[in-house]
């Protein structure tokens, strides 16, 4: 059911700040920026082959990147894998035990519907499926 590795989330205190790296050191273009009321996350998207590398820089203090960066400091936050089927990605999750964070998926970033596994389930580390919304075609 995992199609790909789709993205790698890097949480940054400023992305502002970090563009110098991205930008100027590793030479890559910014492909844009979202900001994610429901993860109160700014989102500044980098394509580097097939793998976008997302810089989160939260936009409250209580958001969970925001405890993430008060507890780890800047780093890899999260790899998420494509899918075409979060429910059943997430049903053979916990039925083989994994403590799911998002039950049902949410909406995030990209037009994507997205749903994580707690890093306690995942040997550490913040697991995320996403699947591309599909519009409908009239």
């Amino acid at each position: 059911m995992l199609k790909k590795i789709d993205h790698l989330g890097f949480a940054v205190h400023s992305i502002d700040k970090a563009r110098f790296f991205y930008e100027t050191v590793l030479g890559l273009t910014c492909d844009g920026e979202e900001t994610v009321d429901s993860q109160r996350v700014r989102i500044a998207f980098y394509r580097i082959g097939e793998i976008h590398l997302e810089l989160l820089e939260p936009t409250d203090r209580e958001s969970p990147v925001a405890k993430f960066l008060e507890k780890n400091g800047e780093g890899i936050h999260h790899i998420a894998y494509a899918t075409d089927d979060i429910p059943a990605q997430l049903n053979r999750a916990a039925e083989a035990g994994a403590r799911l964070i998002n039950e049902n998926p949410v909406q995030g970033a990209g037009g994507k519907l997205v749903a994580f596994l707690h890093p306690k389930s995942s040997n550490g580390v913040l697991t995320e499926f996403c699947q591309k919304i599909e519009k409908d075609n009239p």
